[in-house]
């Protein structure tokens, strides 16, 4: 079925804001023929956005090696095309970046945690006994989190009735915060068949949990980001290792099965690749609801006989997904992609006040007006953000740099042309544990070095070495990629714009960049740099970014 039909899309033309919102209902939104006997409903990657916003997908979204052209890296008019979207429909608007502040300012906002609530209550209204599975990166993204150490996600999930969640982000609030939540906070499981405490060589969290749903058993296999200390600062929970752990994972399937599941789901933060990859390694499971890479898709992917599921992030979409069990086996699977249009879905009064009361303390500093933008702000893409050269501009000129670095983040909401910015959306963009933004010199070989590094771990093509987010953003220096070429031979051309020089590999430049996972980083908070500047400028115009030339896609 084509996705438009999915989402009872129609055609934008010249209608107002007004007609394209009419033109959606609840009910068509939530329109579901309920199947089988078992329902699962996913979110992910909510990054602690618990009102509206916006949330522009990637313009680029490069796949390597068995992935390359295949879905998730599918962009624009070509993933409108795969998928039977059509132009100027809300599903154009939710789910690909073409024309996207036409489109924002015809559908408005998206998600929002009281509107999640509405879609699971009446989801919950239809099957009583739906399993609500959480994805991770809940817990951290936004300001009202890192000031409650995400205690304001905790209660909200809790409330929503989450029954199971695996994990990311959440331990950059640091082992003995985890611990603290795991233990005394959650009124569900925090699931982790892959994370292993090294002093015993054991499990540190739950692997899965049994649960009885429409008369069988379904297990649900917990699987937290593999490469935490690799992406995230080791040593904010030490003692912990992590890993992909293939043979683990198979390991703990046989397990399960052998404990009498009729039914195998994985709550994974792998990320799509890696997710790919493990089920075709994998025989036995039989959903795999897939985190970390942001990736929304209107139609699940059948990799061999496991079903990839991709929920987006930030709160944009669920996934309601109905399944056939029965003599031990899945027999059939029916699924849903729900974007969440904020303007369209009533809000859920309870869920509402209890997101009124968690930010209410934090609401006048979060509302602050710190300036305007005329550009587009956005994060996501392979190779720069428009949040993220203004940030760099921001490091380049408040820490006195000749080059600047953000790290390839995929969090973040957007702003649009005309809006406001806050200083919550600020700290939309930068809230984190570790915000430190460091001044150094570094040479233009350990540069090319840092370079080359970060684009193995997006263009490596085995997923199990893809360890990191998007490509770090770069600031005052331009360069050349072959995303086909060995690491060590991807970067050339390296130049510094306000010049025009080729880096020298011998010369020494001075560095601005924020987020080191190196413990003792000294330096102002990264919100702090970007506000100060936004104030100095007063309106934010941001230039067309081409410092970067990519070639072998």
């Amino acid at each position: 079925m084509a996705a438009s039909a999915i989402w009872g899309a129609g055609g934008l033309g010249q209608w107002s804001r007004l007609a394209a919102q009419q033109a959606l209902t609840q009910d068509d939104l939530l329109g579901f023929d309920t199947f089988g006997n078992v329902s699962l409903v996913h979110i992910t990657d909510v990054h602690a956005q618990l009102k509206p916003i916006w949330f522009r997908e990637p313009e680029i979204n490069i796949g390597v090696g068995a992935a390359s052209g295949q879905p998730p890296h599918v962009t624009g008019k070509d993933f409108l095309k795969l998928y039977g979207i059509e132009p100027g429909s809300p599903a154009q608007y939710a789910l690909t970046y073409p024309d996207f502040v036409a489109l924002a300012n015809a559908y408005g906002k998206m998600g929002g945690m009281d509107r999640v609530a509405t879609v699971v209550k009446a989801i919950k209204a239809d099957r009583p006994d739906a399993l609500v599975l959480d994805g991770g990166d809940t817990w951290q993204g936004s300001y009202s989190a890192l000031k409650t150490h995400g205690q304001d996600m905790v209660n909200v999930m809790n409330a929503l009735g989450v029954d199971a969640m695996t994990a990311h982000w959440e331990f950059t609030l640091g082992i003995d915060r985890v611990t603290e939540i795991v233990e005394n906070e959650l009124n569900f499981p925090f699931l982790g068949a892959n994370i292993f405490d090294n002093e015993w060589d054991e499990p540190a969290y739950e692997p899965y949990k049994m649960f009885e749903r429409g008369g069988v058993q379904v297990a649900v296999i917990g699987q937290a980001f593999p490469y935490m200390p690799i992406a995230n600062p080791g040593w904010m929970f030490p003692g912990l290792s992590f890993g992909v752990r293939q043979d683990r994972m198979a390991e703990v399937v046989a397990e399960v099965r052998d404990a009498g599941a009729d039914c195998v789901v994985l709550l994974s933060h792998n990320g799509f690749d890696v997710d790919r990859k493990l089920a075709a390694n994998v025989d036995g499971i039989n959903v795999i609801l897939t985190g970390h890479t942001h990736d929304a898709l209107p139609e699940p992917l059948l990799v061999n006989k496991t079903h990839l599921i991709a929920t987006g992030s930030h709160g944009k979409f669920i996934s309601r997904i109905d399944l056939d069990v029965r003599d031990g086996e899945m027999k059939g699977i029916k699924h849903k992609l729900i974007p969440i249009f904020s303007d369209v879905i009533t809000p859920d009064p309870d869920m509402a006040a209890l997101i009124d009361a968690e930010r209410a303390p934090f609401e006048a500093d979060m509302a602050e007006v710190i300036g305007q933008t005329d550009s587009l702000l956005y994060r996501r893409g392979n190779f720069n953000g428009t949040w993220d050269d203004l940030i760099c501009d921001a490091l380049l000129k408040q820490r006195e740099a000749d080059i600047a670095l953000s790290p390839g983040f995929r969090w973040g909401p957007t702003l649009v042309p005309g809006a406001d910015i806050r200083r919550e959306d600020i700290f939309n963009a930068t809230a984190m544990s570790y915000p430190n933004a460091y001044r150094s010199e570094m040479t233009g070989e350990m540069l090319h070095v840092v370079l080359e590094d970060v684009a193995d771990n997006l263009f490596n093509p085995d997923p199990y070495y893809q360890q990191g987010g998007d490509m770090v953003r770069v600031g005052g220096m331009g360069y050349r990629i072959d995303v086909t070429r060995p690491q060590g031979e991807r970067i050339t051309d390296m130049t510094l714009l306000k010049t025009g020089e080729k880096i020298d590999a011998s010369k020494t430049y001075t560095i601005a960049g924020w987020a080191s996972v190196n413990e003792g980083t000294e330096g102002p908070p990264i919100w702090d740099v970007v506000e100060t500047h936004i104030r100095e400028l007063g309106t934010v115009q941001l230039q067309p970014n081409d410092s970067v030339t990519v070639t072998g896609t």
